[in-house]
């Protein structure tokens, strides 16, 4: 993994919770299962909820507590609906330690590298590495997402109708990246948190030859307005419910703000 930074020790499968296969077992995708569904894997990148380390732009009109009390219900959001896709394996790839929010079914991985680029590669590779079926990899901010996208997401890459998939975010990052063999070169050095990050990794994707199929774009929770949309579009999440209790319980100048 030529370029990418090794910061933290990779442990996988400690907070596995449903009695399934062991991260040591690479070859368990190969059996057959009734409930195992696609030969994919997804990833969910994610911070532990920690006031002022998540969704700090969410502060103002949001104390620190409250931002992360948000991203820790977008992360469940996220979570469920990864568990409800039949897919291979799921993974979490974390900053942090596991909480109360992490369903069963999980295999956790640390994250390692410097800026986010690397820590996306880092993600990719260390899924693949264990479990050599495609990998899918969304963040833990679009709390709308759902098992019928991401599978989705994951059906091309193992029928082999494309190498990539690729979601564009309305802030002009992405939301999802997938791919079906993994190289780190493929996204170390792009550029992020810019309003060109999904631009210029769609065209690194392009750049080297490989077939992307794209998804619907969707909008990331990093503002108060954001969030207000995201919770419209998601009645009934956890998101929109937590959302919902802190505008009430907030001040009234803080509540028109959103």
């Amino acid at each position: 993994m030529a370029g990418l930074v090794l910061n933290s020790a990779v442990y996988l499968g400690r907070h596995r919770r449903d009695g399934g296969a062991a991260a040591d077992d690479p070859l368990a995708w190969r059996r057959p299962s009734a409930d195992r569904g696609l030969a994919a894997q997804v990833v969910v990148i994610a911070k532990e909820p920690v006031p002022g380390r998540v969704k700090t732009r969410l502060t103002p009109p949001f104390t620190p507590a409250e931002a992360a009390e948000l991203a820790e219900a977008a992360l469940a959001d996220t979570l469920a609906a990864v568990a409800d896709t039949t897919v291979a394996r799921r993974v979490l790839a974390l900053d942090g330690r596991p909480g109360h929010w992490l369903p069963a079914g999980f295999d956790v991985i640390g994250q390692r590298g410097t800026g986010l680029d690397e820590r996306i590669a880092g993600a990719l590779a260390d899924a693949h590495v264990t479990m050599p079926v495609p990998v899918v990899l969304i963040g833990m901010d679009t709390p709308q997402v759902t098992p019928d996208l991401l599978a989705a997401a994951a059906e091309p890459l193992v029928s082999g109708t494309a190498d990539a998939v690729f979601g564009m975010a309305e802030d002009g990052g992405f939301w999802l990246l997938g791919l079906r063999e993994i190289d780190p070169a493929l996204v170390v050095g792009v550029p992020m948190s810019r309003p060109d990050t999904g631009s210029r990794q769609l065209a690194r994707l392009e750049q080297a030859g490989l077939r992307v199929q794209m998804l619907p774009e969707l909008t990331d929770v990093d503002t108060a307005s954001e969030a207000e949309r995201v919770a419209a579009a998601t009645p009934g999440s956890r998101f929109a419910t937590r959302l919902t209790r802190l505008r009430d319980g907030a001040p009234q100048a803080v509540a028109a703000t959103l």
